[in-house]
C-alpha cells in the first residue's frame, strides 16, 4: 500500500517572494486602464464620423432616393452599433478585469453595466458584430443594382455566416460549460 502525500508546507523563506510576486501580478491589472481610456478616446473619434455621415445623409436627403435613405440610415446604425460595442468592452472590460465601478450614487446607469460577467461579454461581442455584418450585407444588398459584385457579395454573406456560426458555437459552448459545471445557463 502507498504512503498518502505529505501536506504541502510553504518554504517560509520563499514566502515572502512569493507575496511580492503575488502583489505585482495583481496589480498589473491597472497596465489595462490605458487601454480601456484609448477605446473612450476612439468613441469620441467614432462620433466625429458619426456626425460627418449624419451631416452628409441630411445634405443629400432632400434629392435622394428612398434606397438612399436607407442606405444612409443603416450607415448611421452600424456606426452607432460601434460604439455601443466600445461601450460594452469599456464597461464590463474594466469592471471584469481591473476593478469594480461603484453605480451606487448613479441611479440612471443600466443595470448591465455592472453585471456582464466574461461570458456575457463574448456573447454581446459577437451579438453585436454579427449585427454590424448583418448590415454590411443589407447595404451591399440595397445597393445591387448600383454596384453589383458578385464576388464582393459572395465574401459579405459568407464572414456574415462564420460570425453567426461561431455566435452559435460560442452560445452553446457556454450553455454546456454552464450545465456540466452544475451552474446556470450563460445563454438565456
Amino acid at each position: 500500500m502507498s504512503e498518502p502525500p505529505a501536506p504541502y508546507r510553504p518554504n517560509p523563506v520563499l514566502k515572502p517572494v512569493e507575496r511580492v510576486i503575488e502583489a505585482i501580478l495583481f496589480n498589473s491589472r491597472w497596465l489595462m486602464a490605458p487601454f480601456y481610456i484609448g477605446l473612450v478616446v476612439s468613441l469620441f473619434v467614432l462620433l466625429l464620423k458619426f456626425l460627418m455621415i449624419l451631416w452628409e445623409f441630411i445634405l443629400h436627403a432632400p434629392g435622394a432616393k428612398e434606397t438612399d435613405i436607407i442606405l444612409g440610415v443603416l450607415s448611421l446604425i452600424d456606426v452607432s452599433l460601434v460604439g455601443n460595442l466600445i461601450v460594452i468592452v469599456v464597461f464590463s472590460g474594466y469592471e471584469n478585469f481591473v476593478s469594480r465601478i461603484d453605480a451606487g450614487g448613479h441611479p440612471d446607469w443600466p443595470d448591465w453595466m455592472t453585471k456582464v460577467d466574461f461570458a456575457g461579454l463574448k456573447q454581446k461581442l459577437l451579438a453585436s458584430i454579427v449585427a454590424i455584418s448583418a448590415i454590411q450585407v443589407l447595404k451591399a444588398f440595397m445597393n445591387i443594382d448600383a454596384a453589383f459584385d458578385a464576388t464582393k457579395m459572395i465574401w459579405l454573406v459568407g464572414v456574415h455566416l462564420v460570425f453567426v456560426i461561431s455566435a452559435l458555437l460560442l452560445a452553446l459552448s457556454d450553455r454546456w460549460g454552464a450545465e456540466k459545471s452544475g451552474g446556470d445557463s450563460a445563454v438565456p
